[in-house]
């Protein structure tokens, strides 16, 4: 090899924030480096959501290395307590940032990274690994496809381009693939460029985050404009605490607000919620979609419906990474040392300890997965740990360890925090037991609540969907 290791730039997957601002801060480390960015211009998938206002305000958006850069071009940062879209983001910060003559000729847009692995050298090869160069097969705009070497790679690509499936199991649901035309994953522009897909229409959100009550905010406010606009809103689990959030007691007071909106929209009655409903199928009649699904009391159907909005979360795109030595959460998929941390089936807080290169790197030196994606399935990600990921991460490849291990991350309280979160019930099946004979009821515990209160016991959507006259087996209109 001509060159030596050393000299090779440091390959940054993706030109989002967390890219853009690992960019920043290798440059300000006098690293040379290199951004492949698979959209045609930067930020792709922060555009794909541009119309939704981050909870965040501008105050915890920006990267210290990145405003260095902008101040220098004479850039002046937005109010601090003002809360953007995520266009505003990028066209107020990250494309400014991009075009700073420090990075506007290391990012290459229409270039998506579709392998890494080392030169010469395949996965089980361990024999000094660490001193051969990654090796990127890029795939540029016009269609062809290269190798670019690189001394380090920062894989800060995201996972919004790998959306969840509708199926409850983690896998697509029968039906689901073949009526992709009426499913729609993310959140869709309800009140501007998707406005004539719902107006007017019946959607069912499925997902129990900020992604799915955005939509239903969106929705709600459609439906008061134009006469007919109904919205069904489905959530696998029961616990609705996370996407409620802590109200006034949520350090961001926008990520609250968005919590206490949402439940007053269901107190209302102006969304029919069904709660614990494992969606397993969808099929198309004359009248619409119908989704099929299980509850702990057997098989329900919701539905007709115009359109299915899944907001289910996402995944890492693992493929990329197929010849490295990663080390990962075994069902988060996360950063193995972060897993812990962040596993939602143990905390509600939204918050994670301070965590750098370290935790971040795996046993393929040389390699970080940075950004959203380090948390792999797992909600609740602020732009601000990514950056303070990619300050560490930039310190510990210019060998300034001191500053790499003295990580300084403290994240906004959500006021909703618990380090073990309660099982749903499932002895004797649904909520306690079969009802008594001849009680109209889903399970005993229902069965009880009505005699007491006059209502269903909430294990079921009947206490909200009031069409529906039991618990299983009757489609909700």
């Amino acid at each position: 090899m001509s060159e030596s290791r050393t000299s090779l730039p440091v390959a940054v997957i993706g030109a989002g924030p967390v890219g853009l601002a690992a960019a920043a801060h290798l440059v300000a480390r006098g690293l040379t480096v290199r951004v492949y960015e698979s959209g045609e211009t930067i930020a792709a998938h922060v555009r794909a959501w541009g119309h939704v206002q981050l909870f965040s305000p501008w105050e915890f958006n920006i990267d210290p290395a990145a405003r260095a850069l902008l101040e220098v071009q004479g850039w002046q940062a937005p109010p601090d307590n003002v809360y953007p879209t995520g266009h505003e983001l990028v066209d107020h910060y990250l494309a400014p940032l991009a075009a700073t003559p420090a990075l506007a000729s290391v990012i290459e847009t229409g270039a998506r990274v579709t392998a890494l692995g080392r030169l010469g050298i395949d996965k089980v090869v361990s024999r000094d690994r660490e001193k051969q160069p990654f090796v990127l097969t890029v795939e540029a705009h016009d269609g062809r496809t290269r190798r670019d070497l690189a001394r380090a790679v920062i894989d800060a690509s995201g996972t919004w381009a790998t959306p969840n499936p509708l199926g409850a199991g983690g896998l697509p649901a029968e039906g689901e693939l073949v009526l992709a035309d009426r499913i729609v994953a993310g959140i869709p522009d309800v009140l501007g460029r998707d406005r004539s897909a719902y107006a007017g229409r019946t959607t069912l959100v499925v997902g129990a985050g900020h992604s799915a009550a955005n939509v239903l905010l969106e929705l709600a406010q459609l439906a008061e404009e134009v006469e007919g606009t109904t919205l069904i809103w489905t959530t696998r689990g029961k616990d609705l605490s996370r996407v409620y959030g802590g109200g006034a007691a949520d350090q961001l007071a926008a990520r609250g607000d968005l919590g206490l909106r949402l439940r007053a929209l269901v107190e209302s009655g102006r969304v029919r919620l069904a709660k614990g409903f494992a969606v397993t199928a969808v099929r198309a009649d004359s009248e619409g979609l119908l989704v099929d699904g299980e509850m702990a009391c057997g098989p329900r159907t919701l539905g007709p419906v115009d359109r299915v909005v899944t907001a289910t979360g996402q995944r890492p795109d693992l493929t990329l990474t197929r010849e490295l030595r990663l080390e990962l959460d075994p069902w988060l998929e996360s950063v193995r040392a972060l897993g812990p941390l962040i596993d939602p089936n143990l905390h509600s807080c939204g918050s994670v300890p301070p965590h750098g290169h370290r935790e971040l790197a795996h046993p393929e030196p040389g390699f970080y997965t940075a950004g959203i994606k380090s948390y792999g399935r797992a909600p609740t990600f602020l732009m601000m740990t990514g950056y303070e990921q990619v300050r560490s991460i930039a310190a510990a490849l210019a060998g300034d360890f001191a500053a790499a291990d003295s990580v300084q991350l403290v994240l906004p309280e959500t006021g909703v925090c618990s380090t073990s979160r309660g099982a749903e019930s499932s002895a004797g099946g649904c909520c306690g037991g079969p009802a008594p004979v001849g009680v109209d009821a889903c399970c005993a515990d229902d069965a009880v609540a009505k005699a007491e209160t006059g209502t269903g016991c909430g294990c079921s959507p009947v206490s909200v969907i009031e069409t529906a006259s039991s618990c299983c087996g009757k489609a909700v209109a």
